[in-house]
Order: C-alpha cells, then sequence, then structure tokens
C-alpha cells in the first residue's frame, strides 16, 4: 500500500481528509485544505474507529514529516487505505492547491 500522494496528483473528490497538524501548529494557522476535518493526532485511538473503511483518506500535517508518517502507520495498521501529502499543507500551496480559512 502506498504511503504518500503527491500534492499535484491529488484529486480531492471521493476521499477523505483529515488534517493532523499538531494543535499548536493547526492554531498557529488560519489556512486547511477544503473539506478537511481536523483530528487530534495525539488522540488518534479515540477516533481512528470512526473512519470510513470504504474511502480513501488522505491526511496532512505541516510539511508531511513526523505526524503523518506515524498517523499513517497507524491508520494503515488498522486496515485503512491512508496515505499523506507529501510535503503536507506547505507542499499542497507550493504545488498550487487551494486553501480556505479553517
Amino acid at each position: 500500500m502506498e504511503r504518500t500522494i503527491k500534492p499535484q496528483d491529488l484529486k480531492l473528490a471521493g476521499k477523505h481528509l483529515i488534517d493532523v497538524r499538531r494543535t499548536a501548529d493547526r492554531e498557529a494557522s488560519t489556512e486547511q485544505i477544503p473539506g478537511a476535518t481536523w483530528h487530534n493526532p495525539e488522540q488518534l485511538t479515540a477516533w481512528v474507529d470512526s473512519l470510513p473503511k470504504d474511502k480513501e483518506i488522505v491526511l496532512y500535517c505541516m510539511r508531511g514529516g513526523s505526524v503523518s508518517n506515524s498517523v499513517v502507520d497507524a491508520l494503515q495498521g488498522h486496515g485503512l487505505n491512508a496515505r499523506f501529502i507529501e510535503g503536507g499543507i506547505e507542499g499542497w500551496k507550493a504545488a498550487g492547491g487551494e486553501v480556505t480559512a479553517q
């Protein structure tokens, strides 16, 4: 199973999009990717079972580093079809991806 998706290859339609930025990173930002819902990565066990098993899950953090890696490992370990955006929200914006106010 693939772990990542390049920002320029991501089509948002039909995806379950999750923002897993740490609380401080999210609070310091005014932007999010359209349609994303935020889930605290430090409370993953509280929300992982609520995710759809029949949709592709795409997640992102700030820059696609340790947070995205650990969350995608956990989601795949639960049998979910999950990948993260290479470069996080910053990579998405650099590739011309749309953001909205959060």
